[in-house]
């Protein structure tokens, strides 16, 4: 044996020893995390339906945060952080859409197994998934009133409701930059959802139509990755349930297939889209 071999050091051994639970636990609560699981059946199926019910609301949470950063950084004139944060909620909607893929091979069969368990229990109900849609610009009062009996979580979506939207923030925006945003949408009830807007579209259209490396158009394009990827969640969402239930009712007493079809019709920034067959 060589000389050398001899003067190789073996990989230290990591630190085992600490005097309550590891900093791993402390920071990321993986023991809160994984005890958070409480079947309602015996199917073994719903631990799978259950786990990744929860991982979206995880997703949820830091979508909302990111798009909730550039809103606020937009209202700074901020736009490369606010496209930075958009950036990083398109990866986010990549790993939220490959959730529907456990789920999405789920037979009637399979689904009706534990589907009694949810009882009236939806995704409909999701706060977190709603502060995503007000964020949208999709915003409805009476989407407050299955909350009414949480009132943190209420008074968050009520804070939501009454804010400007992310689209709003934008149009603000390219007000500020010069851009013809009719007064009527900078000055509509944010409380309310966003219409389209044909002026809205035409200062669009004169975006895309200029300088493609101009902050406005990148924050444009940054935008619409988003809205193509929530266009693809309303799409698995609805092949997912028609796959599992055919066209039922939903659990929450929505009507199903048919309610996920509406949505999964409407653009996210509309005028991003329209404005394409005008340049």
């Amino acid at each position: 044996m060589s000389h050398e071999a001899h003067d190789i050091q073996e990989p230290e051994t990591p630190h085992l020893d600490f005097e309550g639970t590891t900093p791993y636990e402390d920071y990321v609560k993986a023991d809160v995390l994984t005890h958070l699981q409480h079947t309602l059946s015996d199917d073994p199926g719903e631990m799978v339906f259950l786990v990744t019910t929860q991982v979206m609301e995880l997703w949820f949470t830091v979508i909302v945060h990111e798009w909730e950063t550039a809103a606020r950084a937009l209202r700074s004139d901020d736009v490369p952080v606010a496209v930075d944060a958009l950036k990083r909620s398109v990866r986010e909607l990549e790993a939220l859409n490959a959730s529907w893929k456990p789920l999405g091979q789920l037979t009637p069969a399979q689904f009706n197994s534990y589907r009694a368990a949810l009882g009236e229990g939806s995704g409909f109900q999701s706060a977190m998934y709603r502060r995503m849609e007000f964020l949208l610009g999709d915003k409805s009062a009476s989407m407050l009133v299955p909350h009414r009996g949480a009132p943190r979580v209420h008074a968050e979506l009520e804070k939501a409701l009454h804010e400007p939207s992310l689209y709003d923030e934008v149009l603000r925006l390219m007000a500020r930059r010069g851009h013809a945003v009719p007064q009527p949408v900078l000055s509509r009830d944010v409380s309310r959802r966003y219409e389209p807007s044909a002026e809205v579209e035409a200062a669009w259209t004169a975006v895309y139509s200029g300088d493609a490396t101009d902050e406005v158009a990148r924050l444009g394009e940054a935008l619409t990755d988003v809205a193509e990827l929530v266009w693809r969640w309303r799409n698995d969402h609805l092949v997912a349930t028609r796959r599992a239930m055919g066209a039922k009712a939903g659990t929450g007493g929505s009507a199903g297939v048919a309610w996920l079809e509406k949505r999964a019709q409407k653009n996210v920034f509309p005028e991003l889209w329209t404005a394409r067959s005008h340049v």
